[in-house]
């Protein structure tokens, strides 16, 4: 029993001892991670660029099934099938100081511009060798042009910052918005001349000819316009870029197709996978593949463009039964549910002129005519046309309206989301776009060169420009003496659709309201009269030994 005692006794004794002094369990780690020491190795630089892909892919394209539509929704293009109080009604509260779409793009592209700063900063100090870090620089210096040409896009004139923020700072003032387009030029230029050309990067990577592409389109912005059509030209005149005019990729076979179609099937966006020599920057999906995106089984970490803009056939009631099953894998608009609906203007004005001719209007591309696909109904395998709708069905509506083809994958949906093969029936989990993602081209640098030309006063050479991207859809050229700011921009949604950052292009232009109230009048009664969006009300706040002051009329 006294041993017991003893060894009890002495076993408190050393633990008290050693639980005095606890710098025996101070850990002694052999490595590890840090800011401190995370910006050293090529490899460390390349790991911080991809964060930058990831997050311009999560602000474009992936990040929710609504975010990436703030480009598209309040314009000329389409109008809210379910009005949602997030963009739409109403529109004054929607984009004010305090609501989310302001705040969120702010915060995207902002966390962008840290991130290359980040790069920018810390490369003199590397290990690397100087080619690699003018390389990482100057990949640093395109995404922070870009994200700055955004900012200053969507709300004027913003913070301009070059160096990394290593402290609390609390007094940010605004740059102008001339300051902020002379900085993104100059990261251009850069960039235009220290990254690789297109034929020597990876699929997805930027790339000098993206860079030119984006010098051009800010030159414009900035009122620079013989230097827009010197950037836009040396870009066009690449040896390893050009249209695409002869069918091409992975279905080129198909003898219902066309060349223009051939821009938006599976696999056809990239150079190396597709034969593209169009495409000047394309965002990687990258479907099923470790590190990707899109996963081939739900809707989780697509691009939800099928679920935005095809219509929701499921909804028709006035004909029983209904003429659709819904969800198809055909040219239904896949699982759809009618959220962007075309508006007059996109589905019909623009093409009233040259309906029958251009490609870019067929079926196969711009969907009007539906093949009802309900065996149960009379009207199986008839079509059924938004030019002349049966009575029951109500066009344009959330049920049923003309929509691009490229928002879906038809025919080719992953089989993971097939759920019936003999009818094609879509599972629930199906809404994503399975394609890769055009961000920049070379059709779009045509017309920012037509821009720049109108605006020197030379109409014949900006309808030579638009001429030829239309020529590849055998659509009717255009006469200078037609040429305006307005064809321009009804040519960019014939070319580019659902592709283009719409929003952008309208505020770039100062002609936000202008458009939409002419040509969306879903929104005129709810239209603000001004073309800039409010400094985030929390940014303003935040920065309290500082002035951020707020946009006109907010």
């Amino acid at each position: 029993m006294k041993k017991i005692f003893y060894s009890t006794s002495l076993l408190f004794i050393l633990t008290t001892i050693f639980s005095c002094k606890k710098s025996f369990l101070d850990e002694k780690p052999l490595d590890f991670l840090s800011g401190s020491n995370a910006y050293q190795t090529y490899a460390d630089f390349t790991i911080a660029a991809n964060d930058i892909y990831r997050v311009t892919r999560l602000e474009f394209y992936t990040r929710d099934e609504s975010t990436p539509f703030d480009y598209m929704f309040g314009c000329d293009i389409v109008y809210d099938g379910q009005p949602a109080t997030a963009r739409h009604t109403p529109m004054a509260s929607a984009y004010a100081p305090t609501g989310s779409i302001p705040t969120a793009h702010w915060s995207a592209f902002y966390k962008i511009i840290s991130e290359a700063n980040a790069i920018i900063s810390r490369a003199p100090n590397s290990v690397m060798t100087d080619d690699q870090k003018t390389l990482v620089t100057a990949k640093a210096k395109f995404f922070r042009a870009f994200a700055y040409r955004t900012l200053a896009y969507l709300y004027g004139g913003v913070p301009l910052i070059t160096q990394e923020v290593t402290s609390a700072k609390t007094d940010f003032t605004r740059a102008t918005k001339a300051e902020v387009y002379a900085q993104c030029i100059d990261d251009l230029k850069f960039a235009v001349t220290n990254l690789p050309s297109i034929n020597k990067v990876l699929d997805g990577e930027i790339n000098s000819q993206a860079a030119g592409h984006l010098l051009a389109e800010v030159y414009l912005a900035a009122g620079q316009y013989q230097n827009a059509v010197d950037a836009a030209t040396k870009v066009i005149t690449d040896a390893n870029v050009h249209l695409m005019t002869a069918r091409f990729g992975s279905k080129a076979n198909v003898t219902t197709g066309n060349v223009y179609w051939d821009l938006f099937q599976p696999n056809n966006q990239n150079r190396t996978t597709g034969g593209n020599f169009e495409g000047l920057w394309v965002i990687q999906l990258e479907t099923d593949v470790p590190g990707g995106s899109s996963v081939s089984t739900a809707m989780a970490g697509n691009y939800l463009l099928e679920r935005n803009a095809g219509p929701n056939l499921s909804l028709i009631t006035g004909v029983t039964p209904n003429p659709f099953l819904w969800p198809v894998d055909d040219l239904t608009g896949g699982r759809g549910i009618g959220w962007a609906i075309s508006t007059k203007h996109f589905s019909d004005e623009i093409w009233a002129s040259d309906f029958d001719n251009d490609i870019r209007n067929a079926n196969i591309n711009f969907v009007r005519n539906f093949t009802a696909t309900n065996p149960a109904s009379p009207y199986y395998k008839k079509v059924i046309s938004t030019q002349a709708p049966i009575a029951g069905i109500t066009v344009p509506s959330r049920q049923f309206y003309a929509y691009e083809a490229k928002c879906t994958t038809p025919g080719a949906h992953p089989s993971n989301l097939i759920s019936n093969s003999s009818n094609g029936l879509l599972k629930a989990t199906a809404g994503g776009t399975y394609l890769d993602q055009y961000m920049f081209r070379l059709a779009e640098t045509y017309f920012i060169r037509a821009e720049a030309y109108l605006n020197l006063n030379n109409p014949t050479a900006a309808a030579a420009d638009i001429n030829t991207v239309r020529a590849r859809s055998n659509a009717k050229p255009v006469d200078p003496s037609n040429v305006n700011i307005d064809y321009i921009l009804d040519e960019r949604l014939r070319e580019l659709g659902y592709e283009e950052k719409r929003r952008l292009t309208l505020m770039r232009l100062g002609l936000w309201y202008d458009r939409v109230k002419r040509f969306n009048p879903y929104y005129s009664d709810a239209l603000q009269t001004y073309n800039l969006w409010p400094i985030p009300q929390s940014e303003i706040e935040r920065n309290n030994t500082g002035t951020l002051t707020q946009n006109p009329g907010y």
